[in-house]
């Protein structure tokens, strides 16, 4: 299961967002500091190709991916001092996947807080980094110590030094000039700034569409073109708290789009990586997320490790080459699907049935 953490100012909307996406209870009030722990949530993952696949096969049961969210308390200018909650809450996210930093635009008389959403992203970039440089100087503390006993630690120290040195002036690693190498051996430090974001500018009720394109493209300029949406998080939060089958309409009604949790899901896969494989069986379909790129056996043991220790082969097809064909034995039938090696390298949308021994 993917994992996000949310990540905003006091009253930027993010609990709204939070509800909105897993259909919470996260607090959410006109005042700052209201989400004083975390929070967690799980929402399943929409998708059509998974549904039709199912349907297919006659499944008697469907099984989409899900991704967990987890909305902190807010980060107010200071944090790293002690300002506001602090930053004790940081902790809770440092395992996590990927961070959403929620970034509000809506203005209210009834509401505080800061609405330049590019104001607002500074001031968590400053916060996050300085959480991140109390973090790693501790860190390079241990290792300065190890060294002493240890050459081959060196590179180590001098790497997390030069990190330190980029944190220390406010900047977080997303946005440093370190290599792409360098910063992914940096990944055993943990460090919120190093990690893959998305970013969500929380509108209002009235935003006008060519303001929310100017704020996007503001947004997204200063993130070096990162994973950037519009979201008005309390209209979505409001549909979320409606039966299910009430939602579509109700979306549709408000000019929802897909809906929040859609659009946010697919920016962090596209953010991540990540691409989806199916297996079906009128027993079971269901959806599984892996890195782009993955071989057959690495994906083999997403469902079990013993599937990737015993690997034999893996026969697959595209889902929509299935669904035209009607079934899988229809398809083994007319010769249509493939024997793949271990070190065929899926690809989105293939529907798998691995063949293994142990």
């Amino acid at each position: 299961m993917q994992r996000f953490g949310l990540v905003g100012l006091p009253n930027s909307g993010k609990s709204s967002l939070f509800n909105a996406l897993t259909g919470g209870n996260s607090p959410v009030a006109g005042y700052a500091f209201a989400t004083t722990g975390t929070h967690l949530g799980e929402a399943k993952v929409a998708d059509e190709r998974l549904q039709r696949i199912s349907r297919m096969s006659a499944s008697a049961t469907t099984t989409p991916a899900a991704v967990q969210f987890t909305d902190i308390g807010g980060l107010a200018a200071g944090a790293a001092a002690g300002e506001g909650l602090g930053n004790r809450f940081l902790g809770g996210i440092r395992e996590l996947d990927a961070l959403v930093l929620v970034l509000r635009a809506f203005r209210s008389e009834e509401v505080e807080g800061i609405c330049d959403p590019v104001e607002s992203l500074y001031t968590l970039e400053l916060e996050l980094s300085l959480a991140d440089l109390e973090s790693l100087e501790r860190q390079i503390d241990k290792k300065r110590r190890q060294a002493k006993g240890d050459a081959t630690i060196g590179p180590d120290v001098a790497r997390m030094e030069r990190a330190a040195a980029v944190l220390a002036a406010g900047t977080p690693l997303w946005r440093s000039d370190l290599p792409d190498d360098e910063r992914r051996l940096l990944a055993p430090c943990v460090l919120l700034t190093n990690k893959p974001i998305v970013a969500v500018v929380n509108t209002g009720e009235e935003a006008v569409a060519a303001d929310v394109e100017d704020t996007l493209g503001a947004v997204a300029s200063e993130l070096g073109g990162a994973e950037t949406l519009a979201v008005c998080a309390q209209l979505e939060a409001e549909v979320a708290e409606l039966p299910e089958a009430e939602r579509a309409e109700m979306a549709e009604s408000l000019q929802l789009g897909e809906g929040a949790l859609a659009r946010v899901v697919a920016a962090s896969y596209r953010r991540l990586g990540l691409q989806t494989f199916f297996t079906t069986a009128p027993k079971e379909t269901r959806a599984w997320p892996f890195p782009a790129g993955s071989t057959a056996d690495v994906c083999a043991g997403l469902i079990h490790t013993d599937f990737q220790r015993g690997f034999i082969r893996a026969e697959t097809i595209q889902w929509d080459e299935l669904l035209e064909i009607g079934s899988w034995s229809a398809a083994r039938a007319a010769g249509r699907l493939r024997a793949e090696g271990r070190s065929y390298v899926v690809q989105d949308g293939d529907v798998l049935e691995i063949r293994f021994n142990v």
